[in-house]
């Protein structure tokens, strides 16, 4: 604890010494000039891979899109016949408890010219409003991270920035690639790039719960891919900057863990800003929500409103980015929809009346036949169950 002075020792200070103390440990202090100490400067969200909602492994992977991880997507194109895991590990730097870990488990032979391998975390707009960019005076921004991988070598990094709130389009996205050196293998080593913002003013800046920013990591990149200009900024483009050949598909004895991401404005690296457990699902949550997954688990409450029809009304725990979509299994006999003496399979889910904050309805039920007026729920019947919401960028 700081201690006050301007008082001699065991003295007592008075009212009037009040207005005038001052702390003898100013160099932890937070100010408006230092971002050091100032709460949610990460613009990551589950940089510490604290947070799975998915599962905390997947296998069998051939395809792009969100597995395990949350916030983290995998960019997966033209990986040939790869297939490869996604899981949260416990394997760590000192001060961390979990990384994310990728493993091939088939290795994709020949390397397609445009193979895409990369972890990507998008960032809304609106969490990004202190940061100035596309005027000639930008701010820097610095990511830092922990990886530890099988193969030593330079690696490529991309920062993206949305000109006009779209991530559909090559021509929508400005682009920064530039490169980091893996030291030694199988060693946790912590990384930092710093860069200026784009200082391009012709550009359109994002808004609102919209794509705003960008980060990928690069672990495979087919020989077309090698393209770009290294530490600029320029139109977006499936390329990235390449020192080394990158296959990390391309052998079953490759990993690549990482973990501690981080990205922040000025030009130093801070500490990894960690947040409690709860605060950081919360956040997770926003944009990807797991309902029910696992056997006998409540999905929903709701009733009958006539003898062959029923309502489910869905709280979300909070409120997502943008109206949500229903991610759930499949399988006969997954959910089971049960109350006043009856039990009944439920074929279909849907979602009807959506917002942000209220699910209206999100199921069809088969060979319904129920009371008007009584309360029923929906469960789980599978190990192999779940249903969640995603409102994903």
């Amino acid at each position: 604890m700081a201690k006050l002075i301007g008082n001699a020792p065991n003295q007592v200070p008075t009212n009037a010494d009040l207005g005038s103390m001052a702390f003898e440990d100013r160099k932890n202090y937070a100010t408006v000039n230092s971002s050091i100490h100032q709460p949610f400067r990460n613009l990551i969200i589950n940089g510490d891979m604290s947070i799975a909602q998915r599962g905390t492994s997947v296998t069998g992977i051939t395809s792009p899109g969100y597995h395990s991880l949350d916030r983290f997507n995998m960019n997966a194109y033209n990986i040939a016949s790869a297939v490869y895991t996604m899981e949260q590990s416990t394997d760590a730097p000192i001060g961390f408890y979990n990384s994310l870990k990728l493993t091939p488990t088939t290795a994709n032979g020949t390397q397609d010219a445009n193979e895409q391998f990369n972890i990507e975390q998008y960032i809304e707009a609106q969490n990004i409003y202190n940061l100035d960019f596309y005027t000639a005076t930008a701010d820097s921004v610095t990511i830092s991270f922990y990886i530890k991988t099988n193969n030593t070598g330079t690696y490529p990094i991309s920062l993206k920035l949305s000109d006009n709130n779209s991530i559909s389009s090559n021509t929508a996205t400005r682009l920064y690639r530039t490169t980091y050196t893996v030291n030694s293998a199988d060693t946790w080593e912590r990384k930092t790039v710093t860069l200026q913002l784009d200082t391009s003013t012709s550009e359109t800046r994002p808004t609102g719960n919209n794509f705003g920013m960008s980060v990928l990591f690069w672990f495979g990149a087919g020989s077309s891919r090698d393209g770009g200009t290294a530490n600029t900024w320029e139109g977006n483009g499936n390329n990235c900057t390449l020192a080394d050949n990158l296959n990390f598909l391309g052998n079953t004895s490759n990993e690549v863990y990482l973990t501690g991401v981080q990205i922040e404005k000025g030009t130093s690296a801070s500490d990894f800003e960690f947040l409690p457990y709860d605060v950081n699902l919360q956040r997770c949550q926003r944009y990807y929500t797991m309902i029910a997954s696992g056997t006998n688990k409540l999905v929903a409450l709701g009733g009958a409103y006539s003898t062959n029809n029923a309502f489910f009304i869905y709280y979300p725990k909070v409120n997502f980015r943008a109206t949500p979509s229903i991610d759930v299994s499949g399988g006969s006999n997954y959910f089971l929809l049960i109350g006043h003496a009856s039990s009944s399979s439920v074929n279909d889910f849907f979602l009807e009346g959506q917002t942000t904050n209220e699910i209206v309805r999100m199921a069809n039920v088969a060979n319904f036949s129920g009371t008007t007026g009584s309360v029923y729920f929906i469960q789980t019947n599978n190990a192999n169950a779940y249903v969640a919401l995603e409102a994903e960028l």
